[in-house]
């Protein structure tokens, strides 16, 4: 394995466990009731509104994530838009964390001490830390590294992820002598508040496994909050700053390098060849 796949790998993992959620649209059906705290998403189902959300971010052309979960220390927080351009950080506690900052087919890694001594040993880790001295690693989306982290900031990839098809689940035939699936159920639950904005639950479960989808009550309904709990293991999406204008500021020349300049004491470099 090439150094740069290696580190591509080890800042991709950086990137798993965002549990995306996806589904709401079609699971099921459920009464309308009236609610005077739920502005004008009083009287439609939670099928209904879980649909009004699903639309609203599938066209949303700039939005900020974050990411958490109980499986791991994975967190997300990037701000990104349909052009391709993107800003954040990707952490994972103390074993590291990488600022990002994307503009085009253009890419700017920072990943911090914690992250070189966590893929490296510690002399060679030492040595890339003095090398880099703090600046961003610069590439673009030809390279291995740079690509891996592109893929979080890929919009379109996480709308069609999340939001799904929007087609009704259809259920799965159960085998001779097994169980009966356990039935999908879609329902409202009380208005509360995300983050200075009211905000409509929508509950879906089936069997131990639970979602729940937070759909803005004023304004355009889209989701703010995304929650899943399966096998007490849970995970949360936030989702806001829906259409905010995405403007990276790039780092300049003294701020940065190319990854290609400490490819030679990443994990697996090869030594330089001997010409005879």
């Amino acid at each position: 394995m090439s150094s740069r796949r290696r580190t591509a790998t080890s800042i991709t993992a950086l990137t798993c466990g965002v549990a995306l959620l996806g589904g709401f649209a079609g699971a099921g059906t459920a009464r309308a009731r009236d609610s005077g705290g739920e502005g004008d998403l009083a009287g439609k189902s939670a099928e209904q509104i879980s649909e009004l959300a699903r639309r609203e971010l599938l066209a949303a052309t700039s939005l900020r994530l974050r990411t958490s979960t109980s499986v791991d220390a994975t967190r997300l927080d990037i701000t990104m838009n349909r052009s391709g351009d993107c800003t954040g950080a990707i952490s994972k506690g103390h074993y590291g964390k990488v600022e990002l900052i994307k503009h085009g087919r253009q890419i700017w890694l920072k990943p911090d001490d914690a992250f070189w001594k966590g893929q490296l040993s510690a002399d060679a880790a030492a040595s890339v830390i003095a090398r880099v001295k703090g600046r961003y690693l610069h590439g673009t989306t030809d390279d291995p590294l740079p690509a891996s982290i592109a893929a979080a900031c890929d919009l379109a990839a996480f709308q069609k992820q999340t939001a799904g098809s929007g087609s009704p689940e259809s259920p799965k035939p159960t085998p001779p002598g097994a169980s009966p699936q356990p039935k999908l159920t879609l329902s409202k639950g009380k208005p509360t508040v995300q983050e200075g904005t009211r905000v409509l639950p929508i509950l879906k479960s089936r069997g131990g496994a639970r979602q729940t989808l937070y759909v803005a009550i004023d304004g355009k309904h889209v989701p703010r909050r995304l929650t899943a709990e399966v096998d007490h293991q849970t995970a949360t999406i936030l989702l806001s700053n829906y259409g905010t204008h995405v403007s990276p500021k790039t780092p300049t020349a003294a701020r940065s390098m190319e990854i290609s300049e400490v490819e030679d004491q990443l994990p697996g470099a090869k030594p330089p060849s001997q010409e005879t």
